[in-house]
């Protein structure tokens, strides 16, 4: 994720930045849960991700880890 994914993320130019965070109150019996939230200056620059590029770097992913993760998307705005 560090390496690769998230750099080609970023590389789209679409989000200006992201964090990495390990989820607490989930069962870790299989391994630690992380999730990424990228930063997008607007909701145009975001839809763009999706419609170019979200596809060809999910398959990718699935292409590494396969059945191994768990992908979702969620827009959220910032409120404060």
């Amino acid at each position: 994720m560090k390496d690769v994914h998230i750099p080609e993320v970023l590389g789209t130019e679409m989000f200006y930045k992201y964090q990495l965070v390990r989820l607490l109150e989930v069962d870790d019996t299989d391994g630690p849960t992380f999730a990424v939230q990228y930063y997008a200056k607007n909701l145009a620059d975001y839809n763009f991700y999706i419609k170019e590029f979200s596809s060809s770097l999910r398959q990718k992913s699935y292409d590494k880890w396969g059945n191994k993760f768990v992908a979702f998307r969620s827009a959220m705005e910032v409120v404060h």
